[in-house]
Formats: C-alpha cells, structure tokens, sequence
C-alpha cells in the first residue's frame, strides 16, 4: 500500500497557496506599475502641449507649413512621442509623422480650455494611446480655433519604462519562494517527518511479551503534539500490562472455578436423587391438596352467590340514596325560596307599618286643613272674617299643606324604594345599576329596621359607578349583610356603624363591608357561610342569610366573596364581580 506523507501533502498545500498569492500580488503589482507610468506619460503629454500649443498655433495661423512640420518633427524626435498629427481648423493634414492612430476621432470641449483626452478603441488595439488638443488663437480678445493637434505614444514605451522593474518584481518574488519552500522544507523535516519516522521505528519494535520493553523515548524535549501521542502510546503500554496481568488472574480463577464447578456437578448429581425419592410424596400431598382446594372453590362459589346478592342490594340502595339527594336539593331550593321570600315578607311588614305613620300624620293634617276652611267659611257668611283672622288661616294654612307635602312625599319615596328592592328581589333581570342611586334606595328600604335604633351606615361610592348585573342579587346580598350586622353583629352594642366601600377596576366591582360588631370566632370563620350555621338556632334563626350571599355572589353574579375579622372588632366583607355586558 503506497504510504502518502502528511508533511510533503502540508507542504504542496501551504507553498501552493504561498504561489498563487504571490503570483497574484505581482500582476498586481505589475498591472499597477503599467498605470502609473501611463499617468506620468500623460502627464508630459499634457505638459508637451502646453510648451508647444503657442508656436504650434502661430505657425498654422500664418500658413506657415514648414515651421509646423519642424515643431512636429522636433516633437516625434523626443522618445515618448511615437507620432504626431497637426491638422487645420477644417480637418485637413498640415503635418503627419511617426505612427498614426487609423479612424481616430478627436473629441475636445473649446468651453473648458480647449483640452480633451484621446480615447480611440481601434488604435488601443494596435498599443497607441495619445492626447488630442485644439490650437486656439487669440486677437482682439477673441480667440478662434485654428487646428488640432493629436500627440500619441505607445504601451512599448510604457514597457520600456518599467521593464527593470518588472524584473526586480519577478526576481523578488522567485527569491522569496525558494527561500521559503527550502525554509519550509527544512521546517517540516525536522520537526514533523524525522520525528514522525523515529517514533514509526519503536513502535515496529513492539514486543508483546514484554510491552514494558517497548515504551516510547524522545529525544526532543519540547512539549507538542508528538510528546502528547507519545505520552497516549506510552499509557497504552500500561493499560497492556495491567490487562495482561488481570488476564492472568481471571484465568486462574476460572480454573479454580472449574474444580467448584465439577464438585457442584457431583453434589447436584446427589441432590437430584434424593429429590427424585422425595417427589412421590410430594405428588401424594398435592392430590391431597387438590381435592382441599375443590372444596374450597366450591365455598368461594357460595361466597360470591352471598356478594352478589349483596352488590344488588347496595345497588338499590344508592339508587334510592340518588333519589334523595335530589329531593333534598329541591328541598333546599324551596328552603331558600322560602327564606328569600320571608325576608321580604317581613320587609313588607315593616315598610307597611313605616309608610302608616306618614299617612296617618297626613290624614290628621288633611283634618285640621278641613277645620280651618270650614271656620273662615263661617266667618265669611257671618261678615266676621278680620285680617288677623285670615293671616291665621293662612299662617295654619301652609304648615298644614308643608306638612301634608313631606309625609306624602316620604310615604311615596318609602313605597318607591321598597318597590324597587322588593321587584328587583323576585326577579332574575339583569340591568344597569348606578351603584350609589341603588344602594341609598337598598337602605331606603330598610329604614324601617334601622330607625328603630341608633346605628349608622356610611357609603363610600362615587355617582359614576355603573354596572351591568343582576339588580336583585345585588339588592339581597346588602339587605342580608345589614340585617345580619343588626341581629347578630350589633348584639349589645348601642351605636354600631357600618361601613360601605365600593370601587370599579376596569370591569370589576369591588365591595367592601364593614362593621364594628362583635365579629365571628376565628374558628367558625371556615363554617359562616355553610347551610343553617347561625348563632340564634335557638331564638328562630335559620342560618341561611350567609349561605344565600354565598350562592348569590359565587353562581348568580360569578364573584367571589371572603369573610375575616377586623383588626379590633367586627366582620368585613371582601366581594368582588364582574360586569356581564
């Protein structure tokens, strides 16, 4: 197998690239060179027609032939001018020499000093390149053209310029290759090829008997990557040699495991005759056995009959059990019906006997009205009737009808309010609601409660609060939370104060409730809104105002409500809903 050396392949690839770099940087260099040295031949050119373009235009201004032609000739004679042409203001040749430029065509622009370059693509074939200016004469302050001059040169010139150069170019670049290929060369060799071949020779000198024997040694003493294979190489010669020595004592114990194994064999041999005595017996106890295990079978039998009687019978049990459960959720639904509409029973009894007493004030009133007219009629027949009568008439007159006026308009507010909460109540319409409007009448209605004592309610809402819920939800959760703060919170207490914050964020109503009552004990908190928890189970009470709250905020209006006692005293209320439009 033909063996490719890795430090010859580097080599070509490195000094491959080295070649074609430095080729490419000395065309480079080269093509540079030729523009450059094209620039500074232009440059004279330009510098040419401004030494010659004054007798140049004379001479052909005056006709003068002879002369223009010994300016052209002294002009070609000059080595970067390989020829000339000097032609009149109508084209026509005065002077032709040297070599010529075949369908050129001269091009300049009189508006910007009279001066173009020659650009011609025929005569860039045949190596010219040239300049063309216009020979303009001045008199009289006006100037006229009177000729063409065209000025050419050659790339022969340009090559003769830089043919030195091109050479110390081509020569610098061969002497830096083959400085380079032999710096490199000696490079590789001894540190890549001479050692890679030293360290080739041990290895072939491996013995495998005694591997110890055939470690690596260098002689170099830098750290690389030869040091490091010859460290991995050397690593594997001591893992050989733990291996070898590990085989030795594994095949040692496999031969002592060999004469277990044959002593087993022999045992295994006698423990499997006395097995073979012992299984007769064996067969006899499991006849023995199986017949048990009929009998057994045949009582597991009678077993599952007695289950399956039984399963039948739990079956019907849980199906009676279902039914019950639903009657005692019907139950409980008419159970809250109930309480719902005793609350408002007991609501109208109260707002009734309430809305009398403005009546009956305006009855009386009515009657001592009627009183009055019927004595300044008599006076009026009898021509008794005095202006200090008549002022008293009037004077009674208006107290009577301001007094008629507040109670009728009370009773009407009263009977407004209780219409309201009471409609709102037993029906589940869903409406908008002005928070504060809604809550004054809420309250308005429960006056008749809370004129009997000396509590107060303070609400903190502003008019603007709208909302878009269930208006009879609303009304019974506050008529709830206020008679519970009556009956049970402000048990004892003279002077209780309830405390109404409510407040919108974006789509959600936020309530929150407070009083200043005796509070609940922190160990019922958990049980306060379960079904008849209450604390007057023995003075009537059915401890489902909580539970109602509970399912009219959670299911009705979709919030959430906690309960927890105050800081010092009393129950708060934390209820929070969204709008439903």
């Amino acid at each position: 197998m033909k063996v490719t050396s890795i430090s010859r392949k580097l080599l070509a690839r490195v000094l491959s690239f080295y070649f074609v770099l430095t080729f490419i940087v000395t065309c480079g260099q080269i093509v540079a060179e030729y523009f450059n040295t094209k620039s500074h031949i232009n440059s004279e050119l330009l510098t040419l027609e401004k030494t010659f373009s004054g007798s140049l235009t004379r001479a052909v201004w005056e006709l003068n032939t002879q002369q223009a032609i010994d300016i052209s000739d002294g002009l070609v004679a000059i080595p970067m001018i390989k020829g000339i042409t000097v032609t009149d203001e109508n084209n026509q040749i005065i002077a032709q020499l040297g070599e010529t430029a075949h369908n050129a065509s001269f091009n300049f622009d009189s508006a910007e000093g009279g001066q173009s370059e020659y650009r011609n693509l025929n005569s860039l074939s045949e190596g010219l390149f040239g300049h063309t200016f216009p020979l303009i004469f001045e008199f009289s302050g006006r100037t006229t053209r009177v000729g063409t001059v065209t000025l050419l040169s050659s790339n022969e010139v340009i090559f003769n310029r830089i043919e030195v150069g091109i050479y110390f170019l081509i020569g610098n670049a061969i002497v830096k290759t083959a400085a380079l290929v032999f710096l490199f060369s000696l490079a590789f060799s001894q540190l890549l090829t001479n050692p890679l071949n030293e360290l080739t020779e041990q290895i072939k000198q491996l013995d495998l008997d005694d591997p110890e024997a055939s470690k690596l040694h260098s002689m170099s003493y830098e750290h690389n990557e030869l040091n490091i294979l010859e460290d991995a190489y050397n690593n594997l010669i001591d893992e050989l040699v733990l291996f070898k020595e590990r085989l030795a004592e594994v095949q040692n114990e496999l031969i002592s495991a060999n004469h277990k194994l044959d002593e087993q064999n022999l045992q295994l041999e006698q423990e499997v005759a006395r097995k073979t005595s012992s299984l007769s017996t064996t067969m006899l106890k499991m006849e023995i056995q199986q017949r048990e295990m009929l009998q057994q079978q045949t009582q597991l039998q009678e077993e599952n009959n007695r289950r399956r009687k039984t399963e039948l019978t739990l079956t019907n049990t849980n199906n009676d059990l279902k039914s019950s459960i639903i009657e005692l959720k019907k139950a409980q639904e008419r159970l809250l019906e109930a309480e719902k509409m005793a609350t408002l029973g007991n609501l109208s009894a109260e707002v009734s006997h309430e809305i009398n007493t403005p009546i009956g004030v305006s009855i009386t009133s009515t009657s001592y009205l009627s009183d009055l007219i019927a004595q300044i009629d008599e006076d009026i027949q009898n021509q008794k009737l005095t202006k200090r009568t008549l002022d008293d008439f009037i004077r009674n007159a208006k107290q009577s009808i301001e007094l008629l006026m507040n109670n009728l308009t009370r009773a009407s507010d009263l009977n407004t309010s209780y219409k309201q909460v009471a409609v709102d109540q037993i029906s589940d319409k869903i409406r908008s609601i002005n928070m504060a409007k809604y809550l004054h009448e809420i309250i308005q209605s429960l006056d008749p409660k809370l004129k009997k004592t000396h509590h107060s309610i303070e609400i903190n809402c502003s008019e603007d609060i709208n909302i878009y819920s269930h208006a009879g939800a609303i009304a019974q959760i506050f008529t709830n939370l206020i008679m519970n703060s009556i009956v049970h919170g402000f048990e004892d207490i003279q002077q209780g104060k309830i405390i109404i914050d409510i407040s919108k964020h974006e789509q959600v109503l936020r309530i929150h409730y407070a009083d200043n009552g005796k509070g609940i004990e922190e160990e019922d908190l958990p049980k306060l809104f379960n079904m008849f928890y209450t604390t007057k189970a023995t003075q009537g009470g059915s401890g489902l105002g909580t539970h109602i709250i509970y399912n009219l905020v959670t299911d009705t209006l979709n919030g959430t409500i906690n309960a927890h006692n105050g800081q010092s005293r009393g129950l708060h209320f934390d209820i929070e809903f969204a709008d439903m439009r």
